[in-house]
């Protein structure tokens, strides 16, 4: 029986992961949207804001998983819109870093604290365990998703039609 009922709550936490995604995956559309990016620009701003400083075009591609081309327009991009810019190491002159705009990233962060004022109410009922619970999850979801996209990147990945030839 107990296999049983893993079984079913496999299958249900698949089908609630699934419109989890989907959902954070629309609510990322419209921000961005309404910012007036592409959906990877908004993120990559996200990921900027949580590094410790200008960064240069390759770490982008390390946080992003695109390639450095990819990631070199995506900074041609956001610069444009002027969230971000471009300076000269202060060490090593040629390299090129790219830092935030702090009045954009000010203004960004405005406007996620305004649309996620209930988000720690969502956790009023939740004991830490059961918190330290969730972080665990999403750390692991994080890994295993930039595992997958290196592989769907790295062409280590193959449909099922051509695993059989």
């Amino acid at each position: 029986m107990t296999g049983n009922v893993r079984g079913r709550l496999l299958d249900e936490l698949s089908v609630v992961s699934r419109r989890y995604m989907a959902s954070y995956a629309l609510f990322n559309q419209a921000v961005a949207d309404h910012l007036k990016l592409h959906p990877t620009d908004l993120q990559c701003l996200n990921l900027l804001s949580l590094e410790d400083g200008a960064v240069t075009t390759g770490r982008i591609a390390e946080l992003t998983g695109l390639t450095t081309g990819s990631a070199t327009r995506l900074v041609d991009r956001l610069e444009k819109a002027g969230y971000v810019v471009r300076e000269r190491d202060a060490v090593d002159r040629r390299r090129v870093l790219v830092a935030t705009v702090p009045e954009k990233i000010a203004q960004f962060g405005r406007m996620w604290d305004r649309l996620g004022g209930g988000w720690y109410e969502l956790f009023d009922g939740l004991e830490d365990a059961e918190l330290a619970l969730i972080i665990g999850h999403m750390r692991r979801t994080v890994d295993f998703s930039a595992e997958q996209i290196a592989r769907l990147r790295g062409g280590g990945f193959q449909e099922a039609s051509e695993d059989a030839s």
